[in-house]
């Protein structure tokens, strides 16, 4: 396991550690878990990345048989918009196909507190005061090299995230998500919800399609595990582009398996803020395919994610 002390010392530096807190790290998270699924909110939040920064709305409204329905509206810039039910991405627009088709949108997380435990060393580090309201603040902190530490801000009424800070083994900010208004009294309105016509249907493969991929894996980061199958279309080719989710209860990533069919692309590594894409051309005995590895995880990680990606029945050599 990689010793990360940059990183405990940025997250522990500005607090005191409160022992009477130290047994209910999990409780928290578990009452966060709870909270998306039963609470009924809306606010606003800031998002920076890379030093940008962008203003967004969130209505998130739960629904009397238990579902959830949520809406993203970006406030500056370009109107962009994403809709979300049950979890599941229904429709993106504008540079949110890209940027969000794996649903890591504010504050998408379906959490399994137990299966977390095993991955990250969950800490209560101190309280704070987040739009106006007075949050306990958690460290979640990796036990390997293929996951960022991550700095949660819950609110102590509701159990809500009004701040998340994901940070680098070397203790630097990566992402910030930040609540600068939250309201849990109102309950969204489904005209509110409702989304606009630019906003593109994300076809989402249901659970038992899912299994019958084609693709896999043959490495996966320990305790990622295929959550969802979509498509999208290739800005390149327009042609529909499969696309499998992975997840280990609080990191995501997505791979996109583009066939070529003779065009020439080059390998490609990029990186902004916490969001890595990896692009490698893999033969098969079908013909070429661009794998490309997109998510907030390390470079060398998704890289190797990307070499490991194998198509059923056939031989794939890099």
């Amino acid at each position: 396991m990689r010793c990360f002390k940059s990183l405990v010392t940025f997250l522990f530096g500005s607090w005191l550690a409160i022992p009477a807190y130290a047994a209910s790290a999990q409780d928290w998270l578990q009452r966060l878990a709870d909270a998306e699924r039963q609470q009924s909110f809306q606010g606003t939040f800031v998002y920076e990345r890379n030093g940008s920064f962008s203003t967004h709305s969130v209505r998130h409204r739960v629904e009397e048989g238990g579902g959830t329905r949520e809406r993203f509206l970006q406030l500056d810039g370009s109107a962009q918009e994403i809709v979300r039910v049950d979890g599941q991405v229904t429709c993106v627009s504008g540079a949110l196909v890209d940027q969000l088709a794996n649903g890591q949108v504010w504050p998408a997380r379906e959490l399994d507190v137990e299966q977390l435990a095993e991955w990250y060393d969950l800490r209560m580090i101190g309280e704070s005061r987040v739009a106006g309201r007075q949050t306990v603040v958690l460290a979640l902190l990796p036990r390997d090299q293929h996951r960022y530490g991550i700095e949660l801000h819950l609110d102590q009424q509701s159990g809500l995230p009004l701040k998340s800070l994901l940070l680098n083994d070397k203790g630097q900010l990566l992402e910030r998500f930040q609540f600068t208004q939250l309201d849990t009294e109102t309950v969204p309105t489904t005209e509110a919800l409702q989304p606009t016509a630019g906003c593109e249907p994300l076809p989402v493969v249901s659970a038992q399609e899912k299994a019958e991929t084609v693709w896999h894996s043959d490495w996966l980061p320990p305790g990622f595990t295929l959550s969802a199958v979509i498509e999208r279309r290739s800005p390149a080719s327009d042609e529909l582009v499969a696309g499998l989710v992975y997840g280990d209860g609080m990191a995501r990533f997505s791979v996109f398996l583009e066939p070529l069919r003779g065009a020439l692309v080059e390998d490609a590594r990029s990186q902004l803020g916490p969001t890595v894409a990896v692009s490698r051309r893999l033969s098969t005995s079908d013909g070429d395919v661009m794998v490309t590895v997109v998510g907030e995880i390390p470079l060398g990680t998704a890289e190797r994610v990307a070499l490991s990606m194998r198509l059923a029945g056939t031989q794939v050599s890099p």
